[in-house]
């Protein structure tokens, strides 16, 4: 993945450019940004690059370890579901609310999100499926009319997009959100606050599901690497 960025946009570019590269797996829990390294692949000076990370870190996309510099945050089973719950409540309410605004464009909008999710899907593009995926949602949150919701949520954004990673990787899962999805439009496009609401909640709560099988599923795997890897060594 190309990080350069180009010198009119600086620190913009390079939050930007990291935050894509950490929420999409490039960078993986637990990982320590270099700072030399990161300077040379983004094309940037050390003190942009700290301001970006500050911007980063603002996010909790990386934290701060004393005498060990950034690291990309290990984000525990019981924080993931506590962001899905929040999730839940917040774009629950944002769907009830957008299904008595929602305008021809905005509907049009959603559509177009819905047709390149399905698109992405068949490619198995995963990085066109969370942007789809963010575009689809763009819209009710920006439509819902509640800016304390648009604000609350857009806190949570890269960590959102982040476990959405982890759950659409799950095999057949983009086929079912893409279902969820658009069990949301039918209900917002016909104006139906309580269907929205329940549609939103079931999207969400699936996700959730999805997203901690995969916790469970990489958490085996790791004991069973290491289990393997202390057996090599007792062998060796």
């Amino acid at each position: 993945m190309d990080l350069k960025v180009l010198t009119q946009t600086v620190q913009g570019q390079a939050v930007r450019n990291l935050r894509e590269a950490i929420t999409s797996g490039i960078f993986q829990p637990g990982d320590r940004l270099v700072e030399a390294e990161m300077c040379a692949r983004l094309g940037i000076s050390r003190p942009s690059l700290r301001e970006a990370l500050r911007s980063l870190e603002a996010e909790r996309l990386i934290v701060m370890v004393p005498n060990k510099g950034p690291h990309i945050p290990i984000l525990s089973l019981e924080e993931a579901k506590a962001i899905y719950e929040v999730r839940a409540l917040l774009e629950g309410e944002a769907a009830a609310l957008f299904a008595g605004k929602a305008t021809v464009a905005a509907l049009e909008a959603m559509k177009r999100a819905l047709a390149g999710f399905d698109a992405a899907t068949k490619q198995e593009d995963l990085q066109a499926q969370l942007e789809t995926t963010r575009q689809f949602y763009e819209q009710i949150l920006s439509g819902c009319g509640n800016r304390i919701i648009e604000e609350m949520l857009s806190t949570l954004t890269a960590r959102i997009t982040f476990l959405r990673s982890k759950s659409m990787s799950q095999p057949g899962r983009a086929h079912k959100s893409s279902r969820e999805m658009r069990a949301i439009f039918k209900a917002v496009s016909v104006g139906d606050a309580a269907a929205a609401r329940e549609a939103a909640v079931e999207h969400v709560r699936m996700a959730c599901r999805a997203a901690t099988e995969k916790f469970l599923a990489d958490q085996v795997r790791k004991k069973d690497w290491l289990s393997r890897s202390k057996t090599k060594s007792s062998n060796g």
